[in-house]
């Protein structure tokens, strides 16, 4: 038989058919030759970079595999297999394959920058940064670089800074990424105006992306543009009907309008964040039980690790007198703690002034919500803005949080198994009430701890639990076959704090005093890895 040649014009004709796209073909003709020519490094690797394209990871892998052991002084091919490493979140395997690039090419940009990118996803913020910081010293105008500068910042709170780097990355190049990261960092502060402004510059550049279609739709349905912000989530749904993100906030829009039977189909098909216990929510408050309960018991062995399933599992075990096999937080209610911040208490209350005066000065969004009525809540993340009496506060409450977990540590479920181990807060705002003020009862699904300060509470009441906090098991118009939910009523002083599993329905009891009422409520929650990984 005839070795089959392999020749210069064979190379062109490969490199010809991996660039416009036909990887098939590519991968085709690579496995042909290399029957004969085993030792073609350049078969090995652009059959590896067909196989990427075609997002088959594994055998990329092993294509690039072969290629380093027949040389493996070949930086970009070394390279190559890290980032594919990377991408089948072997991390460890991919910085191997970084480091060894960069012993043969001191100066390979793109290591540096890929070693960023893997430092940020280990939570790694300092090394992150110092790579990155590397990559635009070999190459200044690196603007990918200084966004994902920006991007750590972010992720740190330091929105500031964030910011201060995008608008230095925009004066490089205006690309719609940048933008639109710019964006999420005004929202971060509350500044939706701003944040809306951005979003539009992306889709300027890009007008194809179903995430700035999906993200502008959520700013302007939050900022009080309900129907403009409608049609920028169905957009985002018309360009990519399969995008998860797309599917997701639809979904959440129309959860939020208690149009649940449209926001179920786009909840399943989602399969994103906790769109499966959304999903049970809508099954549930629409009565379909045999539905409901047959998803349930698919999704509770998975995890027990979702406030909003441990909720769902609780009310229906009550409603049906079944056994609540849900190991989140089992009678959630002694789980509320109620005591004094003491710094808001200190200097004759110099904390708690310096915050009522920020919440008046400072330039915040207000953010509609749906269940508060006779009142506004503030947007973005208050413990992630550059005010000094948020900061005091937020550290206080780190404080009485660490105090919370180890007056409860002793205890086997989920909740405290899992608690976050430091403590960041993944949302915080103010929400301010007048006469008739109320919020109907909700829990907080993206939380795992909540809580809630009072700055300002009404001293004249008609009735002794006017503008007081009540806690259940039971809310949310949720459906009623038995009435035996626990309920608990606690009303707070000026300076107390308040918390509670996320889990735990609550609302504000309205009340008739021509008075204010503020407090600043907050989340937080463990790792998102710890969630997805340790707890099945």
């Amino acid at each position: 038989m005839t070795m089959k040649q392999f020749t210069q014009t064979d190379i062109e004709k490969m490199i010809a058919l991996h660039n416009s796209g036909d990887h098939s073909q590519v991968i085709k003709l690579a496995k042909g030759f290399l029957k004969h020519h085993s030792n073609q490094i350049f078969l090995w690797n652009i059959m590896g970079a067909s196989y990427e394209r075609e997002n088959d990871l594994v055998n990329a892998k092993n294509c690039y595999e072969n290629a380093v052991r027949l040389n493996n002084q070949i930086p970009e091919i070394v390279f190559n297999l890290g980032a594919v490493k990377f991408n089948l979140n072997d991390l460890d395997g991919a910085l191997q394959n970084y480091n060894q690039a960069l012993s043969i090419k001191p100066d390979f940009v793109e290591v540096f920058f890929n070693k960023g990118i893997l430092y940020q996803k280990k939570g790694e913020f300092d090394l992150a940064l110092e790579n990155y910081h590397k990559a635009l010293e070999i190459q200044p105008g690196f603007y990918e670089a200084l966004n994902n500068i920006g991007s750590v910042y972010q992720q740190l709170g330091k929105l500031d800074d964030a910011i201060e780097i995008y608008k230095k990355s925009l004066a490089i190049t205006k690309a719609s990424r940048t933008h639109f990261n710019l964006a999420g960092a005004f929202r971060n502060q509350g500044n939706l105006k701003l944040a809306i402004t951005e979003y539009k510059n992306a889709i300027n550049i890009e007008n194809d992306n179903p995430e700035y279609f999906t993200d502008i739709g959520d700013a302007l349905w939050h900022d009080g543009n309900v129907d403009e912000g409608k049609k920028f989530l169905l957009k985002a749904i018309e360009i990519d009907p399969h995008h998860p993100k797309a599917n997701y906030q639809l979904a959440i829009f129309y959860y939020d309008h208690v149009l649940l039977d449209q926001a179920l189909p786009h909840f399943e098909k989602a399969n994103l964040f906790d769109s499966d216990s959304r999903a049970l929510h809508c099954l549930y408050k629409l009565k379909h039980y045999p539905d409901f309960e047959k998803k349930l018991k698919k999704v509770i062995g998975k995890k027990h690790t979702s406030p909003l399933l441990a909720t769902l599992s609780t009310h229906f075990a009550v409603n049906f007198n079944k056994q609540d096999v849900y190991n989140f937080c089992p009678d959630p209610l002694s789980f509320v703690m109620h005591t004094k911040v003491p710094e808001l208490l200190e200097n004759n209350h110099a904390l708690l002034k310096s915050l009522l005066n920020d919440i008046e000065q400072a330039e915040i969004s207000d953010r509609k919500q749906s269940r508060l009525f006779n009142g506004t809540q503030s947007s973005g993340n208050l413990f992630q803005r550059s005010e000094s009496s948020f900061k005091a506060l937020s550290e206080g409450l780190k404080k009485l949080i660490q105090l919370y977990f180890q007056s409860n540590q002793e205890k086997s479920c989920a909740f405290i198994k899992m608690f976050p181990k430091e403590i960041i807060f993944s949302s915080s705002w103010y929400v301010r009430m007048k006469k008739g003020g109320h919020l109907t009862s909700h829990i907080h699904e993206d939380g795992w701890i909540s809580g809630a300060v009072y700055l300002k509470i009404p001293q004249h009441r008609d009735n002794i639990d006017e503008g007081a906090i009540e806690l259940s098991t039971h809310g949310d118009n949720y459906p009623v076959e038995q009435d035996n939910f626990p309920k608990k009523v606690i009303l707070p002083e000026e300076g107390d704090v308040i918390f509670f599993p996320s889990s735990v329905f609550h609302r504000t009891i309205p009340f008739t005093s021509d008075e204010e009422r503020i407090c600043i409520a907050f989340d937080l929650k463990p790792n998102s890895e710890l969630i997805n990984n340790n707890f099945i």
